[in-house]
């Protein structure tokens, strides 16, 4: 059976690992919040009812596609764009391509960056596969000007980064949120593990300290995973709501991803992704 990515591929290393996935959940979470984009996100009043379930689903439906039969995975790119057809239309706009096209660099930047400080650097072949990964998803979808390649995307990601990014009431507003949801400890905990994994640009606008402490405390967690302990210390990194999801990412996700059903009279129940 065809995959949509291949069984040995690195993305499947990458995102069959709780503590890459939540690293990777966690710079997403900055730049979301940073965004021109990011009013979409609260167009149905959902994301600021619940940002870290919001966030999760675009994790939960990335690593679907990931692990999925081929034809699933089409299936679940078009459910994608289908949902956010709905929205332009109650909305009576259209969502910018450029900002499909920055989800899927987040997704590319933070694919690399979390598991290259989690684990190790990646090769130049590696970081070319995690971008060809998520330009068939684009392409799937239908957007325009994606970049061909890895470098291409490099200077594109560069771009992005200088023009698709402002501080404004939405920044503000997540971040009252995220600290909401996730607690104190938690929330610095987040900021932290941000300014370690996202570009200095994002870094300076978000005004995120130096990872400090967390340094010491990877150090530890790297100990703590060699002695079979990751799970435990992962899951207690996001509210006990989150654990079940936490615990089906696993590299054999793959498995218990169910054949797609048809939905009912053109009906879908998915929670919708972020974007």
């Amino acid at each position: 059976m065809e995959y949509f990515t291949a069984e040995n591929s690195i993305v499947r290393k990458i995102w069959g690992r709780p503590d890459s996935v939540l690293f990777i959940f966690a710079g997403a979470a900055a730049e979301f919040a940073l965004n021109k984009a990011v009013d979409w996100l609260y167009f149905t009043g959902k994301l600021p009812a619940d940002p870290l379930g919001r966030l999760f689903s675009t994790v939960v439906y990335s690593r679907k596609i990931i692990f999925s039969p081929l034809n699933d995975a089409y299936q679940y790119i078009d459910q994608i764009t289908a949902i956010h057809k709905g929205v332009e239309q109650n909305r009576g706009m259209q969502i910018p391509d450029w900002a499909y096209r920055d989800v899927l660099f987040m997704l590319i930047w933070y694919s690399i960056h979390a598991y290259e400080v989690l684990y190790e650097k990646l090769s130049t072949a590696e970081e070319e596969e995690v971008f060809d990964v998520f330009y068939r998803v684009g392409k799937r979808m239908g957007l325009k000007d994606m970049p061909l390649n890895y470098q291409q995307w490099q200077r594109a990601h560069r771009v992005h980064l200088a023009n698709d990014l402002v501080c404004s009431e939405f920044t503000a507003d997540l971040y009252r949120q995220y600290k909401k949801h996730l607690g104190g400890a938690r929330y610095l905990l987040l900021k932290r593990v941000q300014a370690l994994i996202v570009p200095a640009c994002v870094k300076q606008m978000l005004g995120l300290k130096s990872p400090g402490i967390l340094r010491p405390l990877l150090t530890g967690y790297k100990l703590g995973r060699r002695r079979g302990m990751a799970q435990w210390i992962v899951e207690r990194l996001l509210p006990a709501q989150y654990t079940p999801q936490l615990r089906q990412i696993r590299t054999g996700f793959r498995r218990s991803i169910k054949p797609l059903p048809a939905p009912p009279n053109g009906g879908n129940r998915t929670r919708r992704p972020a974007f």
